[in-house]
């Protein structure tokens, strides 16, 4: 399923943004276990003007906020801790809080973030399934979801749900993984378009934003 991405990361990605600001497509991340230096490399190798990105990452509350901080200051993209009901924006990147499932749901011409205080989902909360299922309902063919090293078996459904919808999908392969369980998991669901090493997911991201956009018009 492998294949390389002929993509750099050079700014002014085309088709990345609709009128006023807001993004179209967006790119949707979960992991867990290994997850914090994974995201870290993905989101150092985006562009400023990358489309929204909504990370849901298994972390405890007191450290999202601070975890989000850090990367802020690591990336050329802006990190920040969701907030409910903040429109995502083209060179941000919303982290789930460690108090709340992150969702994300539209409004007109925007994508809004929605913070839930429910019921764990696969023992976690935030689940990334939460977060992959929201894209699938209220994204579908104009997201691409991702991946990474983690324990378990969280967000398999949803990215089978987000492929089902027309996203592109991609897992990080096991060689580069912490922990191979929810990748495996995704791709054994049959939800997965590419398995790559780390260290090319960033790439192959940049390269389908680039090739999706103005493929379709937005629903």
């Amino acid at each position: 399923m492998s294949m390389s991405a002929g993509a750099g990361t050079a700014p002014g990605l085309p088709g990345r943004t609709a009128p006023g600001g807001s993004t179209v497509q967006l790119i949707i991340v979960g992991a867990s276990t290994g997850g914090t230096e994974a995201i870290r490399e993905v989101l150092e190798a985006m562009p400023p003007d990358i489309p929204g990105i909504l990370i849901t990452q298994h972390m405890p509350e007191a450290f999202t906020r601070s975890f989000a901080k850090r990367l802020d200051g690591l990336c050329r993209v802006t990190v920040k801790e969701a907030e409910d009901g903040e429109r995502v924006r083209p060179g941000y990147a919303y982290v789930a809080p460690g108090h709340s499932h992150l969702r994300v749901r539209r409004s007109g011409d925007d994508y809004l973030t929605e913070l839930a205080r429910s019921a764990p989902v696969n023992r976690h909360r935030p689940s990334v399934d939460v977060l992959f299922r929201s894209a699938a309902a209220h994204v579908g063919r104009h997201a691409i979801g991702v991946i990474l090293t983690g324990m378990g078996r969280d967000g398999a459904a949803g990215m089978r749900e987000m492929h089902d919808a027309g996203a592109w999908t991609v897992a990080q392969d096991e060689h580069s993984c912490v922990v191979f369980g929810m990748p495996k998991e995704a791709i054994n669901s049959g939800g997965v378009d590419e398995i790559l090493p780390l260290k090319a997911i960033a790439r192959a991201v940049i390269h389908q934003v680039k090739t999706r956009a103005g493929r379709h018009d937005r629903a």
